[in-house]
């Protein structure tokens, strides 16, 4: 499964990278098929909320088996390390499919619906029943990636996007038929969209990899083993978690802002365009795991790259009549909550700019094996957001949606700065260690 490694240009480089851009811009497109669907139904906002909740909860219990992606692409070099990592994804599997049917068949998930997302009494049956077809997700979502991981390793990353693509086609076709036959009457509807659209992304990357696999002539000796996967597993999952809670951490605070809805609702529309533009680069670190060690100039070429892109795109959104008639036009929004979210988007330019950077530094860490180095800096990231949101909230609550917008970029400076200190100790104590061999 080994492929050859040398020096690759710049050019080479995005053509690897950019569909994996585009898988994670397109996928974005799943919930906007859901909803789309759901908002057909005569109590479109009761089940719009019930299926959101369901997913939000899913979504948190889910971070696990998608670091598998990363896992996969760093460790895999042949068939015994791949089958010896695939028997740790199904231990994993188990564990949560056991966790979410507790969740979805005891006391447990009420609980949890209605102490922790605030549901209402009226919604638990519909979120409930969601919740456990979703559950199924589980699998098709591990299986997914780490069969990704090995075709992301092997530099076939239109694969990743031919998946996303099969993935969209196969729900469109199923919300039409719920349309179509007018069964829009639940929000398990939006769950069965969703489980079928991984069960096809999960369909196309087996079939890709296991190709890959079956073609591997690798003979070389399996030297990983359960406690060098765990060692680098198990990090990552912590760090993607501490990355979840600071969004909802933000939420909270904006509860004390002065125009709460308005505050909330311009953050909410400024996030998920930053997301949207952002996401395009959320495969940073393949760069680094694939490429850096034989090329670094040219991967710093591409991360600086990443990082004004996004940048200009906000920019001339925020600072150009562009910015207005895309937010009124496009996004459908009133002129208040345009003129809002515009001034909440200026502050996430910081934001695009630094995060390609964390994830380069991020990718660095996994290249070297060391992942627990990345919780370090997600931890600073989360309390730096914290206590800026207590400030602001405090001092400046007119603020209103600003706030969040400039705790998630000052968090975002704290991270950056504590990961590069990370590396720079590493790459420190390497030079010793060289030294007195």
């Amino acid at each position: 499964m080994q492929r050859e490694s040398g020096h690759y240009t710049l050019m080479q480089m995005l053509t690897f990278f950019i569909p994996l851009g585009f898988s994670a811009s397109l996928t974005a497109v799943t919930h906007l098929i859901i909803n789309g669907t759901l908002s057909r139904a005569d109590q479109a906002e009761f089940i719009i909320a019930s299926y959101a909740v369901a997913l939000s909860l899913f979504g948190l219990i889910e971070r696990p088996v998608l670091v598998f992606r990363q896992t996969s692409s760093a460790l895999v070099k042949n068939k015994a390390s791949f089958k010896l990592l695939n028997t740790v994804l199904i231990q994993v599997m188990v564990f949560i499919f056991i966790l979410c049917s507790l969740i979805g068949y005891t006391p447990l998930g009420e609980y949890l619906f209605i102490y922790l997302f605030s549901a209402e009494l009226g919604m638990i049956a519909s979120i409930t029943s969601t919740f456990r077809v979703i559950t199924f997700v589980i699998f098709f979502s591990g299986i997914r990636c780490i069969y990704q991981g090995i075709i992301i390793n092997q530099f076939e990353t239109k694969w990743i996007t031919i998946g996303v693509v099969f993935r969209l086609f196969g729900m469109f076709l199923v919300a039409y038929y719920f349309i179509w036959t007018n069964q829009v009457n639940s929000s398990i509807v939006g769950a069965i969209i969703f489980l079928t659209g991984m069960a096809i992304e999960c369909i196309v990357s087996v079939w890709r990899g296991r190709k890959i696999i079956k073609e591997s002539n690798s003979q070389e000796k399996n030297d990983l083993d359960r406690k060098e996967i765990f060692r680098f597993y198990t990090p990552l999952v912590f760090y993607l978690s501490f990355q979840t809670i600071v969004i909802p951490v933000i939420y909270a605070f904006l509860g004390n802002i002065t125009d709460v809805k308005l505050g909330i609702a311009s953050f909410a529309m400024a996030f998920a365009i930053t997301n949207l533009v952002l996401s395009f680069f959320m495969y940073t670190h393949q760069i680094v795991l694939q490429f850096y060690n034989q090329n670094k100039k040219e991967v710093l070429q591409c991360v600086i790259v990443f990082s004004i892109a996004p940048s200009l795109f906000l920019g001339i959104l925020c600072f150009t009549p562009a910015g207005s008639w895309f937010m009124l036009n496009v996004m459908g929004t009133n002129p208040v909550l345009a003129e809002s979210t515009l001034v909440v988007l200026k502050f996430f330019i910081i934001k695009t700019l630094l995060f390609p950077w964390v994830d380069f530094f991020g990718g660095y860490l996994m290249l070297h094996k060391n992942t627990k180095s990345m919780v370090k800096p997600q931890v600073y990231n989360l309390v730096a957001v914290t206590l800026c949101m207590a400030v602001l909230v405090y001092f400046v609550p007119n603020f209103n949606g600003s706030i969040g917008a400039v705790a998630a970029s000052f968090g975002e400076i704290i991270g950056l700065i504590v990961v590069m200190m990370v590396v720079y100790k590493l790459n420190k104590k390497d030079s010793l260690k060289k030294q007195t061999a």
